[in-house]
């Protein structure tokens, strides 16, 4: 293996200037009512609504304790509401409001709007190898955790 390696600090760079971006992408569509990383807790909830906090956690890998927070300024905005599942007390489900449910479409927007941004000047075969060797590094760090 090469002894110096830059993907760990470009991944982060990348992160931090696309975040810097979505966040403008939601100002210019009008999108006040949540931020970029609120919205994606509200994308795993759009593609899987009602769901444990847990799986939840793992699906947006916000720890726990992060999540919480969150969950409670989403909640305080009225788009996602903490139930307990019927089964289980102990277990608490997160679904989404329909005041969350409208914003989607908007949301989406964005989203494209940030794929044209992050692959301009990709062939969908560049699109596909990147991904999956991302998908490698990230199956990588999971297992070692």
């Amino acid at each position: 293996m090469l002894k110096k390696t830059n993907g760990g600090f470009y991944i982060s760079k990348i992160k931090q200037i696309q975040g810097r971006i979505f966040e403008r992408l939601l100002d210019e569509q009008g999108i006040a009512e949540f931020n970029g990383a609120q919205g994606r807790i509200l994308f795993v909830l759009w593609e899987n609504d009602d769901i444990p906090i847990r799986e939840l956690s793992e699906k947006t890998g916000l720890a726990k304790t992060t999540l919480t927070g969150m969950l409670d300024r989403l909640e305080s905005q009225e788009l996602a509401v903490r139930t307990y599942s019927a089964e289980d007390r102990r277990t608490v489900r997160i679904r989404l409001t329909q005041k969350a449910r409208k914003l989607r479409k908007k949301y989406d927007k964005v989203s494209e709007q940030m794929n044209r941004i992050f692959y301009r000047g990709f062939s969908d075969e560049e699109i596909f190898s990147f991904e999956s060797a991302l998908g490698k590094v990230l199956e990588n760090l999971n297992n070692y955790l």
